[in-house]
């Protein structure tokens, strides 16, 4: 129960803030396959399989909550003011992950001949995102004050897309929200349900609609892709993550009030090493819970 929560806290965390997604951090830790099938399970499984699907999710829901939580209050404030700082922490964090999802999966990733092609499409995906999206284009608004019909289909996309994102270990559903100028619209939305500022409610509830339509369209690819495709999948999610550092660096071009984009003057490299620590942190962490399991069962 503990080690679930931890790990759905851990989520939140890296789903909240624009340059980790959820599902690195349950790759790190060693629960990817079972969150993925667990949902998969509850959407499309047959009864029994669904109770046993929800009562994981449901434990590791609870940890996702206070994890997200926190992150609302806190973290979004530190990336407004901070954007730089947060920024270059995230660099480390992404840059130093990419080595141990391919010490995880070297052996499939040997077996793939064709991996480059999936890398060079990971890659471009972020990028094209990143280049093209909408809300570069200045004749095209996200002040989310203004609800309009097209507005709300964008949200609704953003949604998809995002939430596409937090189940792939590679770009995380905040970058897709950064990338779309929606990053701090909607994270001050949830923020202002939570202070039961309702007036908030219709822009909250449009995202979690294009949330619960993401999964569904979602979930069945990646799993089929994983279970019989996993190398070139893995390869595509190493290139989201290498495609996912550009994302970053030209974060700050992207808020409200545009930022030039991270660059040597504006790089931070202590928290650039507080990135690097956490995931050599995160994966001391799975090791030791791994102990403790295989001496629980033995």
């Amino acid at each position: 129960m503990l080690r679930n929560l931890f790990n759905g806290f851990c989520m939140a965390l890296a789903d909240s803030v624009p340059g980790v997604s959820g599902g690195s951090i349950a790759f790190i830790l060693g629960f990817y396959d079972r969150f993925i099938s667990s949902l998969d399970d509850l959407i499309y499984g047959k009864k029994e399989k669904k109770k046993e699907a929800l009562k994981y999710l449901i434990k590791l829901g609870i940890g996702w909550i206070i994890g997200m939580v926190l992150a609302v209050f806190v973290l979004s404030k530190l990336f407004e003011k901070h954007i730089y700082a947060v920024s270059s922490l995230f660099l480390g964090f992404v840059l130093f992950s990419i080595p141990i999802i391919i010490k995880e999966e070297l052996k499939t990733l040997k077996e793939k001949k064709l991996g480059i092609i999936g890398l060079l499409i990971g890659i471009a995906i972020v990028v094209l995102i990143t280049y093209l999206n909408p809300s570069s284009n200045s004749t095209f608004s996200t002040d989310l004050t203004n609800l309009n019909f097209g507005l709300s289909l964008y949200i609704i996309l953003a949604g998809m897309l995002a939430v596409s994102a937090m189940v792939l270990p590679g770009i995380s559903g905040s970058t897709i929200l950064l990338i779309f100028g929606l990053y701090i619209p909607v994270i001050s939305s949830i923020k202002e349900l939570l202070t039961f500022n309702f007036s908030v409610l219709p822009i909250v509830l449009l995202f979690a609609l294009g949330i619960i339509l993401g999964v569904l369209l979602t979930i069945k690819g990646v799993k089929y892709s994983l279970e019989k495709h996993r190398g070139i999948t893995i390869y595509v999610v190493i290139g989201l993550m290498i495609g996912s550092l550009y994302a970053i660096v030209m974060g700050p071009t992207t808020l409200d009030t545009p930022l030039k984009m991270l660059n040597f003057s504006t790089f931070n490299i202590l928290t650039f090493i507080i990135g690097v620590l956490i995931v050599v942190a995160l994966e001391i962490t799975k090791r030791v819970l791994n102990k403790n399991n295989n001496r629980l069962n033995a």
